[in-house]
């Protein structure tokens, strides 16, 4: 056996101090903002409760003093950048150890990227360091090598360089300071961090959602400078991971295939690659890179044996040089750790994929239901799991924070609510309803406004229903809606033997049939019966077939549910699609919508949605509904446009293409309000803005707002409506209980003091109730109001919105212009994924969004 080289100490190298400079405080800047919307007074409709909310009081010490941030760049010996997080995080230990004495007493606060913070100043404002590491070795060298280097020692770089005095009167970068440090005592603990997520590996904190993919339930954290003060708030989160274990275990399940010769090994590249792993007789990771062009048995590499080097495969270099056992590598490629022109290979069978690593794949629809139903919590656990959490944590012990005098309490703060009364709806044949719990019956209740569906069609592929006399039931069930539904015209069902054909090509088949049927005359309208609408792959297609291409009105039904219940839930989206309504709130019937019934007004639901992470090729979709046939509420059209991947700002609200024409999202909208609403233009515009950050607020907001004042100009000049601009914000980590009994608070529920933001008039509403888990209130941020809502009246409004959304007999957790917006940005999302528009750089398809 060759003697293992022992490691070299090495003295810490001189440090490089250049000129002394004395650190200039930068002071904290103001927070500016183009929208100047001033706290309006609190508001005072609704039932006082108490409410429970996941916040937790913290305290700091008056004699606190200011933070120093330095930014930090990490290199190896030879100049290159270090990009293992992990790397760099060993670095900073062995930095802090090593010269202890030019720290003097200072803990060091690292974010995990490029910023450094501590309580008092660093003996200069530029310092070098060298650091010694004895237990890092090189990716991609040669398996024969790996022992020795794992004992040589490696000499890497760090710089520090002084940015600011943080004052502690700029709340936003100390509070970015204290997040640091819980970011950073994380990522000591060994947790997958995810901003502000953590998620440690442990197996209780596993959900198994299929195909090697696992939910993993972790905690939020993160301080926050609130109306009631300073807080830390605590939630639980979710994120997806890899299945940890062998990678052939993990590819026969994510492939859902029995054995490793069954494996689709071209289709595995693309799973693996940068996946981290360990080898079974290694104590290392490695990242795979790739797979071997041939099997096992039949690669070759050379090695060094002594003073001989020979050509062997892999499989026998590892059986019969290295003495392991390999059972069934032999014909499967091999796993590559190394690079490109120096691979490394390993038998698939000897390597095991390290725990948290994330899946960032797009879910399945199973995959993403069984995320919902088995990581909710009722709320009464949630609160028992998030304070308990908060007292494990022990946050207060961190030095720094110590430090900074912090102290947390354990108990859940305790806020003030209203519960809002729920609007009077509107039915058919002069009937009101009063929802109970935010639903409300209509089993012996008729549609506001029926419609008569005629000239229709139906298409069947190859499901096993009674097509007929489903048919026959949802006519009956429609007469007592008052709905009138005449036979179909013809039942086109997919020949059996067409079942294992792509998608797109069942689809076009199926239209050749229908051409030869409706020559001259198509239908108006086509229900679709599929095995399983929600996993179908023939849904894109299918959308994009009968939307894009022929604008076809359609409704999908998924042919494994048949009861009356489902039914109606189709017959009341149908009847929207064929121009009905279902039910009205009464105050727009009445025409008492505070602002709105009075003067024209057209209300706007904006929503960005993008493709999973990692896919680069797939656009952004923007979608904006505008109201239309004022003075109604509940009436709306969408349009859509592609914008590039990952974008969030739409470029194409104002668009003009000539010095008369403007191809924009708003133009056409406003055209259409116009038109429907007796040729008035709209007075008021109110607009609520889905899915932005608090970040992007100026930014993203600026640019939108002033493309739809240029469209305003451009269709009459100088004419400038009022506007009220709304964030709705649905991903956030506020939570709130009944205080009395720990369960989901009431709908109708609204939050606006101590855990509200400082910036603008904001609040949360509940308005609707949790069929599992604990409710998520939707957060808005009024950021512009020149129509001049008082509180109540604005609240009152966003209320009854949550009530107007036609497809549902319940209210519904945000306003429907939102909702309509995102339903029909998925389903745009849904036909890209089928192939056909990826490249479409505009379109949009008129009344798209009832489809």
């Amino acid at each position: 056996m060759e003697p293992q080289e022992q490691p070299q100490m090495l003295p810490p190298p001189p440090l490089k101090i250049p000129p002394n400079v004395v650190p200039i405080r930068v002071e904290p800047a103001k927070n500016s903002s183009i929208f100047e919307e001033k706290m309006k007074p609190k508001s005072s409709k609704g039932k006082k409760v108490s409410i429970l909310t996941n916040h937790f009081k913290v305290t700091m010490s008056s004699a606190m003093g200011d933070f120093y941030h330095y930014n930090i760049l990490f290199s190896h010996e030879d100049g290159r950048p270090i990009a293992q997080k992990n790397t760099k995080l060993a670095v900073i230990e062995k930095l802090y150890d090593t010269y202890k004495t030019d720290f003097s007493a200072e803990k060091l606060v690292y974010d995990g990227f490029g910023s450094l913070f501590t309580l008092s100043p660093l003996p200069q404002n530029n310092l070098d360091f060298s650091v010694v590491l004895n237990s890092v070795s090189s990716k991609g060298e040669s398996d024969q090598k790996r022992q020795r280097l794992n004992f040589r020692p490696k000499i890497f770089k760090v710089e520090m360089s002084f940015v600011s005095i943080i004052s502690m009167q700029s709340v936003n970068e100390s509070l970015r300071v204290l997040d640091t440090v819980v970011r950073q005592r994380a990522l000591k603990q060994g947790c997958l961090v995810l901003r502000q997520s953590f998620f440690a590996n442990e197996t209780s904190n596993f959900i198994d959602l299929g195909g090697g993919v696992l939910g993993c339930r972790g905690f939020f954290s993160s301080f926050k400078a609130l109306q009631g003060g300073l807080y830390l708030n605590h939630d639980v989160s979710m994120t997806t991971i890899i299945q940890p274990g062998t990678v052939v275990d993990f590819l026969i399940r994510n492939q859902n295939v029995k054995t490793p010769l069954e494996i689709n090994w071209s289709k595995a590249i693309g799973t693996l690659k940068n996946l981290r792993f360990k080898v079974k007789h290694l104590n290392r990771e490695f990242k795979i890179t790739g797979l071997s062009d041939r099997s096992c048995k039949e690669q070759k590499f050379s090695v060094k044996l002594g003073d001989i080097t020979i050509e062997t495969s892999v499989y026998d270099y590892f059986v019969s040089t290295r003495g392991i056992a390999l059972n069934f590598s032999a014909d499967l490629p091999c796993v590559n750790a190394g690079k490109p022109d120096n691979p490394m290979y390993f038998p698939v069978e000897l390597c095991f994929l390290v725990p948290l690593q994330r899946y960032t794949n797009e879910l399945t629809v199973y995959q993403r239901s069984a995320m919902i139903t088995k990581s909710s919590q009722k709320p009464e656990d949630l609160i028992k799991a998030l304070a308990n959490a908060v007292k494990s944590n022990n946050y207060e012990a961190e030095p720094l924070l110590q430090s900074c005098g912090v102290s947390i309490n354990t108990s859940l703060v305790q806020v003030e609510g209203r519960v809002l009364s729920p609007p009077t709806l509107k039915m058919g044949s002069g009937d009101y309803i009063v929802p109970r719990n935010a639903r409300w019956n209509i089993k012996d209740k008729k549609f506001v406004e029926p419609k008569r569906l005629e000239h229709w069609s139906v298409v069947n592929f190859s499901t096993h229903s009674d097509v007929r006399k489903m048919c026959v039931e949802l006519a009956k069930i429609a007469s007592t809606k008052g709905m009138v539904i005449n036979p179909p015209l013809c039942v086109l069902e997919e020949n059996p033997k067409h079942r294992k054909k792509p998608p797109s090509i069942r689809v076009e088949m199926i239209f050749q049939q229908m051409q030869s049927k409706f020559r001259q005359n198509p239908p108006r309208f086509i229900l679709c019966f599929l095995s399983d609408k929600k996993s179908s792959d023939l849904y894109g297609p299918w959308k994009m077939k009968t939307l894009v291409e022929f604008g076809i009105p359609n409704q999908c039904i998924s042919s494994n549910k048949t009861d009356e219940i489902y039914l109606m839930n189709v017959l009341m989206k149908i009847n929207v699609k064929l121009g009905g309504f279902n039910h009205f709130v009464l105050s727009e019937s009445i025409r008492t919508v505070p602002f709105v019934s009075k003067i024209p007004t057209m209300i706007f639901g904006i929503h960005v949605s993008h493709a999973a992470p990692g896919r680069v090729d797939i656009p952004s979709i923007a979608a904006v509904v505008g109201s239309k046939e004022w003075p109604r509420i509940s009436s709306y059209r969408a349009s859509l446009r592609a914008l590039s991947p990952k974008t969030e700002t739409i470029d194409s609200l104002f668009k003009p293409v000539s010095q008369q024409e403007d191809a924009g999202i708003i133009r056409e909208l406003l055209k259409e309000f116009y038109a429907s609403s007796g040729q008035k233009k709209p007075a008021q515009m109110i607009i609520f803005r889905n899915g932005l950050c608090t970040s992007q607020f100026d930014s993203v907001l600026k640019v939108e707002m002033e493309q739809i004042l240029k469209a305003c100009n451009f269709l009459e000049k100088n004419w400038r409506p009022k506007f009220t601009l709304i964030v709705a914000q649905r991903r956030h980590h506020t939570k709130f209980f009944d205080a009395n009994l720990g369960t989901n608070i009431l709908p109708g529920t609204i939050v606006d003091n101590k855990v509200c933001d400082l910036q603008s008039t904001n609040f949360y509403m509940c308005p609707h109730t949790s069929r599992i888990g604990t409710a998520r209130p939707i957060h808005y941020h009024v950021l512009l109001d020149e129509i001049g809502f008082s509180s109540d009246d604005l609240q009152e409004l966003i209320h009854s919105l949550s009530y107007a959304f036609q497809r549902s007999n319940s209210a519904i957790s945000e306003v429907a212009p939102v909702r309509y917006a995102r339903l029909a940005a998925m389903q745009m999302s849904q036909v890209i994924k089928s192939g056909k528009t990826a490249n479409t750089s505009e379109s949009y398809v008129p009344g798209f969004l009832l489809q």
